[in-house]
């Protein structure tokens, strides 16, 4: 069902976990569909310098979270705001059809996180210059 290079990232996934001091989460996903995503990300100047994942769900849903972890790293926001899921099925190579939306909820996960730090940094500016 699965090929090797997706069986070798799900039983090895390298950016699995949680992350302290993460400014921006996100999170995707319904339990109806069996697959949820949190991913968190470190930014730094736009930089996107750590990104970490938890999953529950499938094994095509976990090697997805770390293929997009791994693209986003060191990457600027703009950048990773483009990424698609025919980004993350380039490195995974193939996934069975009933799968391929994991990727798209991966990419989504992401965004959801940019678009949380972004946030979080508006709100800031904003206290800061009210002060």
């Amino acid at each position: 069902m699965y090929n090797k290079k997706v069986l070798s990232i799900f039983q090895n996934p390298s950016n699995a976990g949680g992350m302290k001091g993460a400014n921006g989460t996100g999170k995707v996903g319904e339990v109806g569909c069996g697959d949820i995503m949190k991913f968190y990300l470190l930014i730094e100047d736009e930089i996107i310098k750590e990104a970490r994942f938890k999953v529950f769900g499938c094994c095509a849903a976990i090697a997805s979270a770390d293929v997009v972890c791994d693209l986003v790293k060191d990457m600027p926001v703009s950048n990773a705001l483009s990424l698609t899921s025919s980004d993350i099925m380039e490195v995974l190579q193939d996934l069975p059809s009933n799968k391929v939306y994991c990727t798209s909820l991966a990419i989504d996960g992401i965004k959801d996180a940019i678009d949380d730090y972004h946030k979080k940094l508006e709100k800031l500016q904003k206290k800061e210059q009210s002060e």
